[in-house]
């Protein structure tokens, strides 16, 4: 299937129109003054270009967009929205897999044949058949259980099998993250590395967004989604892991109010490309 419809039924897995059954969220209000993008560095001046960089990607890009920028190697952070609550689309089957791998530990077990083959589909061609099939086999005591673990307490899983409406934040997703990249007691090191293989094998069409300008020879790791409803336009996210040059780093951008699909891509690889740039001179 194209990009564009693949997901187009990715709110429930079954193929139903989302917006007739979730409650339409008021809009914010036009008058806010728009946040301003923070970053903090441990390296002379870095976060100043970044800060510069990634406000030049957004300036002039209509929607609402979240970034949230992490690397341990220089200890930079960088966020613009952290808290702000989208629709999930599928970057929630990162934390779908995590729970499996999390409740298997749990369990002193490995997943099984069946498992191992739902979590590959849905992460490497974001099959949503898989997702619905691993999502209600969790349920929600197990998936709630492991947002708590994770210290996720901004996102909303989606009731009523309505996976891909789970409220995401950036802030959240880099938690995630972290939790995929470094040593940490909620996730073994054999569920680390079985995710980032997965997000390391994504097909081909589905790896634009955060690896977009990332340096050759860069480990590169994404999980990406897209949906389009009648409130927000296109929802399109990028969540990314990378490792290479000196650096380890996470890059999470949100975005909703897209008029299509791929303004939101363009607006996101154009974060990206600033931010793998900024990188690398530093």
């Amino acid at each position: 299937m194209t990009r564009r419809t693949s997901h187009r039924a990715l709110a429930t897995g079954a193929g139903l129109a989302a917006g007739l059954l979730i409650p339409v969220l008021a809009a914010g209000t036009a008058t806010a003054a728009a946040p301003a993008v923070t970053c903090t560095s441990a390296k002379a001046g870095l976060a100043a270009k970044l800060k510069k960089d990634i406000t030049a990607a957004l300036s002039g890009r209509k929607g609402t967009v979240a970034v949230g920028l992490r690397d341990r190697t220089t200890k930079t952070t960088c966020t613009l929205r952290a808290g702000t609550a989208y629709d999930s689309a599928s970057v929630v089957k990162v934390t779908v897999l995590a729970t499996l791998l999390w409740d298997a530990k749990k369990h002193g077990r490995y997943l099984t044949d069946r498992e191992n083959s739902l979590a590959k589909a849905m992460i490497t061609k974001s099959d949503n058949a898989a997702t619905s099939t691993l999502w209600r086999q969790l349920g929600m005591t197990k998936i709630r259980g492991f947002l708590t673990a994770a210290k996720m307490t901004q996102t909303k899983p989606g009731a009523n099998g309505y996976w891909g409406l789970t409220q995401i934040t950036a802030a959240d997703e880099q938690k995630l993250l972290a939790l995929l990249t470094a040593k940490n007691t909620v996730l073994s090191d054999n569920s680390r590395a079985y995710t980032l293989k997965l997000m390391g094998q994504v097909v081909a069409s589905q790896r634009w967004g955060t690896p977009y300008g990332a340096p050759a020879g860069t480990a590169v790791h994404v999980k990406n989604g897209w949906l389009q409803r009648s409130t927000h336009g296109w929802r399109v996210h990028s969540v990314g892991a990378f490792k290479g040059g000196g650096h380890d780093y996470t890059l999470t951008v949100l975005t909703h109010g897209n008029g299509t699909m791929n303004y939101g891509i363009t607006t996101i690889q154009a974060v990206a490309k600033a931010v793998h740039r900024d990188l690398a001179a530093s």
